[in-house]
């Protein structure tokens, strides 16, 4: 045992006794100085890397998978309630109706394929999109069923039509919104990950213990020499000082960047999204109604509780407000027309209420809503890649330049103090 333990002991007591000679304390100040520096460069390296990986995963990967996700539910909230509307036309479905039908199915599946490529295979989004894209084909061939037999004038089509519109509503949105909220957990992760505020705090302690060091360093000397200045010390010193203001510059920067793209362009998209699935839904209530032919039922009721839950006075929409407030009137209008149709379907007036669910007057009121929040939409997802592009400036640098100015440092620091160290040989 005594001599396993022999070795550490005599270094220990080595260390000691430098400390009480001049050239032992040069020589543990330049290990001291040495280590900071090391770790300085290691520090600002990995830093730097952490908040530019994390930006990157934010603009490349977390946000447009939120974007696609809400492409998905709206797509198939938009699908369901284009199927209504073409169903309740009754014969030949107009043009346009199926086009748009086929227009958003298709959106639906090329955002699903998008979006399997940014989840892991083993996470519940990637079960949401197994489970969209297995569903899909379902729910095609049932509208594809009801709408044959509607041309051909059979009231089963309506029966067909309401088992898709179930299972749209009842398993694929669920999952579209399951999807949707993974993705803005993600996003919201993300924007803590591109911080990297653990690393931050790091940093900063290492590059503070760096320049105390170099300080108490410059004042061990002055005092011990009786010389003011130590110029590869005070040139180590001040390339810290760079370093540290460099730092704190594209770090602040980046911090800026990040909560801008969060005010300006995450939060009143999300909130947006979630505003156009509302009145999607609502059109989709509306239509689905009159193919029941039932009065007012379920489907009224849920319309009922939507448009109360059509809110764009939050200050998630102070990026947006004109067109949130553009948005809130045109709601408005077409909710007359919706109150008139019930009031024609109510009085028993079927058919005047159809054809006013489906003039043109009611759908330029409706795409009226949906267009603004398209424009503001779009808007936001811009301003947050401008806002997400410009964080990640120059740290991809850092992570390069960072450790070599930590290295210029420790080249410095060596050199002052070998001078001294010579002058005891």
């Amino acid at each position: 045992m005594t001599a396993v333990q022999a070795p550490p002991r005599a270094a220990l007591t080595r260390l000691a006794g430098m400390r009480h000679t001049s050239p032992g304390r040069l020589q543990l100040l330049l290990v001291v100085l040495l280590v900071l520096t090391t770790l300085a460069g290691l520090v600002t390296g990995l830093t730097a890397a952490s908040a530019a990986a994390g930006t990157t995963d934010l603009r490349d990967r977390a946000q447009p998978l939120l974007a696609e996700a809400e492409t998905v539910w709206s797509s198939l909230a938009d699908a369901d309630a284009t199927a209504a509307q073409a169903f309740i036309s009754g014969g030949l479905e107009p043009p346009e109706l199926t086009s748009r039908y086929d227009e958003k199915l298709t959106a639906a599946a090329t955002a699903l394929t998008s979006a399997a490529r940014r989840v892991p295979e083993d996470s519940a989004g990637a079960e949401a999109i197994r489970a969209i894209s297995a569903g899909l084909g379902d729910y095609t061939a049932l509208v594809a069923t009801a709408r044959a037999l509607n041309r051909q004038g059979k009231p089963v089509g309506a029966a067909y039509l309401s088992t898709a519109s179930q299972l749209n509503r009842g398993t694929l949105q669920p999952q579209a919104q399951a999807l949707f909220q993974q993705a803005r957990r993600e996003a919201s992760a993300g924007y803590t990950d591109a911080r990297s505020s653990w690393w931050l705090i790091l940093l900063l302690v290492v590059l503070v213990g760096l320049g105390v060091a170099l300080i108490a360093t410059q004042a061990h000397l002055s005092r011990t020499t009786r010389r003011t200045f130590n110029v590869p010390l005070v040139a180590a010193t001040a390339l810290t000082v760079l370093l540290a203001l460099v730092c704190a510059g594209l770090f602040a920067h980046q911090r800026s960047g990040l909560e801008s793209a969060e005010r300006a362009g995450s939060t009143p998209a999300q909130a947006l999204a979630e505003t156009r699935m509302l009145v999607l839904r609502e059109r989709a209530d509306e239509a689905l109604t009159l193919a029941a032919r039932a009065g007012r039922g379920a489907l009224e009721d849920d319309f009922t509780l939507l448009r109360k839950r059509f809110v764009v006075s939050g200050e998630e929409f102070d990026e947006v407000r004109g067109l949130a407030t553009t948005a809130a009137e045109r709601h408005d209008a077409y909710l007359a027309l919706h109150d008139e149709i019930r009031k024609l379907d109510d009085n028993g007036d079927y058919e005047a209420a159809v054809k006013l669910a489906v003039s043109p007057e009611t759908r330029s009121a409706f795409d009226g809503v949906t267009t603004v929040l398209d424009e503001a939409l779009t808007g936001r997802r811009a301003a947050f890649d401008d806002e997400i592009r410009s964080a990640g400036l120059g740290l991809g640098a850092l992570a390069v330049l960072g450790p070599l100015l930590a290295l210029m440092i420790g080249v410095l620091a060596a050199l002052g103090l070998r001078a001294r160290l010579e002058e005891y040989r």
